[in-house]
């Protein structure tokens, strides 16, 4: 499953370098599928969705950092446990209940954005 930042997030930041996908985003700004992936132009993305990989997408929440769940994999394929969970000073990267995913099928969603 995804991981979301609840409304406990206090801004700090620390989350954000820590993704290797380029998932988290500081509040209000856009984000693109492109940011720190091999994504690039028209994409079909695993879930089905055709979308332009370098076109902004809105921001997710504009109170608190924010994950895009498309393009986060729990760190699977680069780390043992999500980095910001693992570095959130007040737990407030949890899994998102909403958005349930597989090891396989997060580990083919890492594969698809890192071609290289």
């Amino acid at each position: 499953m995804a991981i979301i930042i609840t409304d406990e997030c206090i801004n700090c930041g620390a989350c954000e370098p820590e993704c290797p996908n380029t998932a988290i985003y500081e509040a209000a700004d856009d984000w693109r599928y492109a940011d720190g992936t091999d994504l690039d132009g028209q994409v079909v993305l695993p879930s089905g969705k055709e979308v332009d990989a370098n076109e902004t997408q809105e921001p997710i929440s504009d109170e608190f950092y924010y994950i895009a769940p498309d393009k986060c994999t729990e760190c699977i394929g680069f780390h043992e446990e999500p980095q910001c969970a693992a570095v959130c000073p007040v737990d407030c990267c949890v899994p998102d209940d909403d958005i349930v995913e597989t090891e396989a099928e997060l580990r083919a969603k890492q594969a698809f954005m890192h071609k290289n």
